[in-house]
């Protein structure tokens, strides 16, 4: 199936998907500007709020545009710096949330693996309305299975290759991370590696996304979540400023 991308596609990914925050900040950005018609604000104030307001609203897209359109990661040339042997990788899991865009552009880079799919999305659970919205247009890898985060059905060890590309930061509470990692280590033989990619709430996310930067988790969370679950080996990789592709082993 041909998986290459529209230009901007990332961009009117995150414009489609957070149309709300969107709505709001514009809708806010023109009472401001109708109540200092009104008021007449101190004129340093009114252009400092209109400022932090356009910043907010177009940093988002600038560095979308730059990770997504731009970055080449949706050609996966990072998987270089994974240490993968893809001869010997024959069975591969992709773990969404419910919105797939790298399924088929990973059965094209292991062509003669196994590749199985699982949706992990739980409508009580995953309530954000930017995932609900993505999951409308998502394309669906055949065969593609939903799945409790708290059980992947499949055998122990039976896997050479798990991927989680950002998709992790849904399970919002940390105990059903770590109980969805656990699981992620049970079906991983002890050679494999689990690959997630995300971004952090780290200062570079912080400038890029101003508060929406808390929909992520910090480093230091993720490593208590894969520690609690039994991992005991990690490498990160940075891929831009703004994501973190971290490697585990069991």
């Amino acid at each position: 199936m041909e998986t290459k991308r529209k230009k901007f596609q990332g961009v009117l990914n995150i414009l489609s998907f957070n149309r709300h925050f969107y709505i709001i900040g514009l809708g806010i950005l023109g009472v401001i500007m109708i109540s200092n018609q009104l008021f007449e604000w101190p004129e340093l104030l009114f252009w400092i709020i209109i400022a932090a307001f356009l910043y907010g609203l177009i940093m988002p897209l600038l560095v979308s545009a730059y990770v997504y359109d731009f970055s080449g990661y949706y050609e996966f040339e990072w998987l270089k710096n994974c240490s993968i042997d893809h001869e010997n990788t024959k069975h591969i899991i992709n773990i969404n949330a419910g919105f797939d865009e790298t399924s088929f552009i990973i059965k094209d880079n292991f062509p003669q693996a196994d590749l199985r799919v699982f949706d992990f999305y739980d409508a009580k659970r995953h309530t954000e309305p930017a995932i609900i919205r993505a999951r409308k247009v998502s394309l669906v890898y055949p065969d593609t299975k939903q799945i409790s985060t708290h059980s992947i059905p499949l055998p122990n060890q039976s896997v050479d290759l798990v991927f989680l590309l950002s998709a992790a930061h849904e399970i919002r509470s940390h105990e059903e991370k770590i109980q969805f990692l656990k699981e992620c280590r049970r079906v991983c033989n002890p050679n494999g590696k689990v690959i997630m990619v995300e971004h952090l709430r780290d200062l570079p996310n912080f400038l890029a996304f101003s508060v929406g930067f808390t929909h992520f988790f910090s480093k230091a969370v993720w490593g208590n979540a894969f520690e609690n679950a039994g991992f005991t080996f990690f490498k990160e990789v940075k891929f831009t400023p703004f994501m973190s592709i971290f490697i585990y082993n069991p």
